[in-house]
């Protein structure tokens, strides 16, 4: 064989691999395995073209991984919202990896248990920071395969998602094994639910939070409490308040005023 032709053979091969890791959704627990249809997940998709999934019982991240060209080393598990019922997968999850994929940051949407959903038998403070913990382990211990640095990955989420989020950096103590690190490097909480009990705490990672000035009283001014939490304690901290924007926009292509160009704040940002 020339070596035009391996070298071709290698480029078709890291192009497969590269789809294929791209494409595919990973199981967060080994030991979860599907055992009836009705365990199926459902999907709904609203009159907009959006996909919610809900009946979520075999939590799974599926990568984003951008050109090994253009690889900065930094991973994002992207957390989409929904209210603990379903998740808003599109302009909370793909839209936000897609969008980080081609700026060079590897990006991991996550698909978590649902409290809140119909008949759930999981919990906010058990299942939920669960599957976002176990996120971050295989995130970092696949990192050197996924040409990502062991100290450049955080979270990123948005609603019900900035809770858990929020939660994983709070906690990043509890449910660990023997020298286990599951502390986020970095948080971006965007229009996170249940504000009222997020908090910082020592060592939590440096944080970029962002909603909008119509969003509802309790995370609109929570967001600028939680900022001065981080302040009073040294924390690095980052705020965005867009006055024309509520709650919810995530990345759509309809999306008018400033507020469309959120994720390029995030870029920016110097955590």
């Amino acid at each position: 064989m020339t070596k035009t032709s391996n070298k071709s053979l290698c480029i078709i091969w890291m192009l497969c691999i590269s789809f294929c890791v791209n494409s595919q959704e990973i199981p967060l627990w080994k030991d979860l395995q599907p055992k009836t249809e009705r365990l199926k997940e459902k999907i709904r998709i609203t009159p907009s073209g959006d996909h919610v999934i809900s009946n979520i019982h075999f939590p799974s991240i599926k990568p984003y991984l951008p050109d090994p060209a253009k690889a900065t080393g930094i991973a994002v598990i992207v957390i989409p919202g929904g209210g603990h019922r379903e998740l808003w997968i599109d302009h909370e999850g793909y839209n936000i990896a897609s969008w980080l994929k081609e700026k060079g940051i590897a990006a991991f949407v996550l698909q978590y248990r649902l409290a809140k959903d119909s008949a759930s038998t999981y919990t906010i403070d058990g299942e939920e920071l669960g599957d976002v913990q176990q996120a971050i382990r295989m995130v970092r211990s696949r990192s050197k395969e996924w040409g990502i640095r062991n100290n450049k990955i955080g979270v990123m989420g948005f609603s019900a998602g900035g809770e858990i989020a929020g939660l994983a950096c709070m906690r990043f103590n509890q449910n660990t094994l023997q020298n286990e690190n599951i502390r986020p490097d970095f948080q971006a909480l965007i229009y996170p639910g249940g504000i009222l009990r997020l908090d910082a705490v020592d060592n939590a990672p440096p944080l970029f939070l962002l909603d909008g000035y119509q969003d509802r009283d309790d995370i609109s001014k929570g967001l600028a409490e939680l900022y001065l939490k981080y302040k009073q304690r040294g924390i690095p901290a980052e705020l965005h308040i867009y006055s024309k924007a509520g709650h919810g926009f995530g990345v759509k292509t309809t999306t008018q005023g400033a507020v469309k160009a959120w994720l390029s704040r995030f870029y920016d940002w110097d955590y």
